[in-house]
């Protein structure tokens, strides 16, 4: 099997060889391919020109993006064409640019990662938003409305650290908080009683917003469930770990939804499933979101249920790592105030 690529103007033997994108890379073509040849993206696509014969039909993985991109019947994932037969393939690489060319080069001398290229993970997506923010900060001098923001957010980023989460993106008044990314374990419970914290935490700084400002915080507060995927964003030197796919669209689209329902946390049918036993429910709602075909049913939480193994899990998580040789107790006191006296 002969296999002709352009704009290389290279011809490859390939025997024994399962697809053209392990073809290309036996062979040290620079073929990009950022999923890592999962059919998870399109970067790997090539035009064949000729010898489209040679190459068996599109595996339902690769009919399935091509059908979501439209493809045209000559553009192929590189990644799911099989060869079929001998014969001659004449192609051309659709990925190709200055960039392309260095993206191949840090991922076969392992500067990068699959994982930091992206990685799909299912994790819990929070948002939260200030209601009524915008009339709150007209009223304010502008240094005034940092302050209060940065009081909020880090209250807010408080509750979240607790329970095991990350502020991954702060928007003007709103923010995107993600469980799940390192350890999936109790991932959707922990967003739950993160956001039900959050409220109670609002509500006691409240009070001396009314003393300084005589006005009040509310926030609303979205809660999603579901596939995404986890990679790296900006600068490549510097690099920023965020979450994309549609789950992070509808967790925004649900925190949105408590405007209209008069509600503070919502959480989606995906969400309540995995926490059903632990969330005080109360008024469900069917309803269409905007940018979303159908219904969706949404959940209000109004509190969650007390639990000792929760608490002690998170417990454990925030303890501080015992030496494995602990000191005498005298030796200990010692160490101690002479680190007192340092400090003062």
């Amino acid at each position: 099997m002969q296999i002709y690529y352009l704009p290389d103007q290279r011809t490859v033997e390939a025997d024994n060889v399962s697809t053209l994108l392990n073809a290309s890379l036996e062979a040290g073509i620079p073929h990009t391919h950022v999923c890592g040849g999962n059919a998870r993206c399109s970067t790997c696509r090539v035009m064949i020109l000729e010898g489209q014969e040679y190459c068996a039909p599109r595996t339902s993985a690769e009919q399935e993006l091509a059908t979501q991109l439209q493809f045209e019947p000559g553009v192929r994932l590189a990644c799911q064409t099989v060869i079929a037969q001998n014969g001659k393939i004449v192609l051309r690489r659709l990925s190709l640019d200055a960039e392309d060319m260095a993206l191949f080069f840090d991922q076969a001398t392992g500067k990068i990662t699959t994982r930091m290229l992206g990685q799909e993970k299912s994790i819990a997506i929070l948002f939260a938003d200030i209601r009524g923010f915008t009339a709150f900060a007209e009223a304010l001098p502008p240094y005034d409305v940092i302050y209060v923001l940065n009081r909020y957010f880090q209250r807010m980023a408080q509750v979240i650290n607790r329970h095991a989460g990350t502020i991954n993106v702060y928007m003007g008044d709103g923010l995107m908080a993600l469980f799940g990314v390192e350890n999936p374990e109790r991932a959707v419970e922990r967003a739950v009683r993160a956001g039900v914290e959050m409220l109670t935490v609002v509500e006691d700084l409240n009070p001396s917003l009314e003393m300084l400002y005589q006005r009040r915080l509310e926030i609303g507060i979205g809660i999603h469930y579901g596939g995404t995927v986890i990679g790296t964003i900006g600068d490549p030197k510097s690099p920023k770990m965020t979450a994309i796919g549609d789950a992070v669209n509808l967790a925004s689209r649900i925190e949105a939804a408590n405007k209209t329902l008069g509600t503070k946390l919502l959480i989606s049918e995906e969400a309540y499933q995995e926490t059903q036993t632990q969330v005080v429910v109360g008024d469900r709602f069917n309803v269409q979101l905007p940018g979303k075909s159908g219904e969706y049913c949404l959940y209000e939480v109004q509190d969650v249920i007390p639990s000792p193994a929760y608490d002690a899990t998170l417990a454990l998580k925030l303890t501080v790592p015992v030496p494995a040789h602990p000191p005498s107790s005298r030796r200990w006191r010692t160490s101690l105030w002479n680190l007192i006296q340092k400090i003062f």
